[in-house]
């Protein structure tokens, strides 16, 4: 019956009016969640979800938060996908089910449920590859010739899918430790997604990207500057699944753009965590555990010194995506050239190298 008025509704003020008018709603039921998640998940089982834990690598506050953001996201999610369902008439399993279980691996943690970082990376790399063998995800633009056989291999192209997945999720959580750094990166990918899709009339892939922004820009006000609540690796593991699914869409709905230039968009989050990676094994370090050693903690201790711990801990987030956001505008103005987007997308990795130095 509600489809039914929808329908009618959009027979009579447009598509575009309800679509407007429904994210409103949304945003304003996103930010409610939030509130109440903030101010009241100290009280939900013992406050065991608070982050006390000063003594790790990645720890860079001095008052115990609540890692609940993650719950606030996939709530609101939940409520963005019966929206989603009322206006096109379509279920996104494969958000759905993506969404869900990137946040149940990551959510154990947050439990403080005991489970080795190999674990739970094997439990990730079992759920993705189940969903994107029998979906299937594939990645339909490719720029590389010598993976234009990636359609004739299911296998091949699972596992390639696989690892974009891993290492923009394992990104997503490796710089979500100080406040705004990753809710304000990611805010910038969906903006931008947004606006390819809107140019180019993909508005139901378009409408998903807002709901993003709107999840993280709630998010924020709870996060940034002062920190009243984080994401927790639940909440990091679920947008960067999400990220990387809309990406992924982006790039096969919009065949005539450079598929290097989706990789130009998420480079810092995919160089992060294969710098580190090859910096860990040189340093003969467990390439999976965390330390302390990543560029923007490296920016942190720099500006701590001058500005102090609270200060520098929001400072670092807009030095750093400030960083990002001029060095992938310069791909925008050659979005449809596969080789300069690839030159540029080398070229950005040796920018990230040479700065870390």
């Amino acid at each position: 019956y509600l489809k039914e008025i929808i329908k009618d509704y959009k027979t009579r003020m447009g598509t575009e009016t309800i679509e407007a008018s429904f994210l409103s709603i949304f945003a304003l039921i996103t930010f409610f969640i939030f509130l109440l998640i903030s101010k009241f998940s100290h009280k939900i089982k013992s406050g065991s979800l608070l982050d006390s834990n000063f003594e790790k690598p990645q720890a860079f506050h001095e008052t115990p938060v609540t890692r609940r953001g993650g719950l606030a996201c996939v709530l609101s999610m939940f409520i963005f996908y019966g929206i989603y369902f009322l206006l096109y008439s379509e279920i996104l399993y494969e958000h759905l089910l993506i969404g869900i279980l990137m946040f149940f691996v990551g959510f154990i943690d947050d439990l403080r449920i005991n489970i080795k970082p190999s674990q739970r990376l094997m439990l990730m790399v079992m759920f993705l590859f189940i969903l994107i063998y029998l979906f299937p995800i594939q990645i339909l633009n490719i720029d590389i010739q010598f993976l234009s056989f990636l359609d004739s291999s299911k296998l091949f192209s699972t596992i390639f899918v696989l690892l974009c997945f891993l290492f923009i999720i394992n990104g997503a959580n490796l710089i979500d430790g100080f406040n705004g750094l990753l809710s304000i990166n990611l805010i910038i990918i969906n903006v931008i997604l947004t606006y390819i899709n809107i140019t180019n009339n993909i508005f139901d892939i378009a409408i998903i990207s807002i709901s993003q922004i709107i999840i993280l820009l709630s998010f924020t006000l709870f996060n940034f500057p002062n920190a009243k609540i984080f994401l927790g690796d639940g909440g990091a593991y679920l947008m960067g699944s999400i990220i990387a699914l809309n990406i992924i869409l982006t790039n096969n709905f919009n065949p005539q753009i450079s598929s290097f230039f989706f990789c130009t968009l998420v480079f810092y989050l995919f160089f992060e965590v294969f710098f580190s990676f090859l910096r860990k094994l040189y340093q003969k370090k467990s390439p999976i555990h965390p330390d302390g050693k990543h560029l923007h903690m490296l920016v942190f201790y720099k500006i701590s010194h001058k500005h102090g711990i609270l200060k520098a801990n929001y400072l670092t987030s807009i030095l750093i995506n400030f960083c990002y956001f001029i060095l992938i505008l310069p791909g925008l103005y050659f979005i449809n050239d596969p080789i300069l987007s690839r030159y540029w997308f080398f070229a950005l990795l040796l920018i990230y190298t040479v700065i870390y130095i």
